[in-house]
C-alpha cells in the first residue's frame, strides 16, 4: 500500500487541473492560434504561466486504484501488475486465469 499523503497529493492534483482545465485550454487556443497577433499570443502565454503548476494534466501520476502504486500501473485496468495478479488468483477479475503448470 502506497503512503496516503502521496495519494491524497495526487488527488488534489487532479481536482486542480479539473478546476483549471477549461481556463488552461482556452489560453493555449490563443497561444497557439498562428492568426492572431504576436502580443495576443504572448500575453495569453504569459498568463499560463502564472496559473498553478499542480494545474497542469501532466502532474498526475498514474497510480493503481486498489494500493495506491505508482509503478507497474496498466491504463485499461487501472491497477498496478501486483494487484491485477492477486485478484487475478482469487477470480475476481473475469476472463483474466492466472497459468500454473
Amino acid at each position: 500500500m502506497a503512503k496516503k499523503s502521496a495519494v491524497n497529493r495526487n488527488e488534489a492534483v487532479k481536482a486542480l487541473v479539473k478546476q483549471y482545465a477549461e481556463k488552461r485550454a482556452a489560453l493555449k487556443a490563443i497561444a497557439n492560434d498562428e492568426t492572431l497577433p504576436l502580443e495576443e499570443r504572448f500575453e495569453a502565454r504569459l498568463k499560463l504561466a502564472k496559473l498553478p503548476r499542480s494545474s497542469s494534466p501532466i502532474r498526475i501520476r498514474n497510480r493503481c486504484e486498489v494500493t495506491g502504486r505508482p509503478r507497474a500501473y496498466y491504463r485499461k485496468l487501472k491497477m498496478s501488475r501486483l494487484a491485477l495478479r492477486e485478484l487475478g488468483s482469487q477470480g475476481l477479475i473475469p476472463g483474466l486465469v492466472k497459468s500454473s503448470w
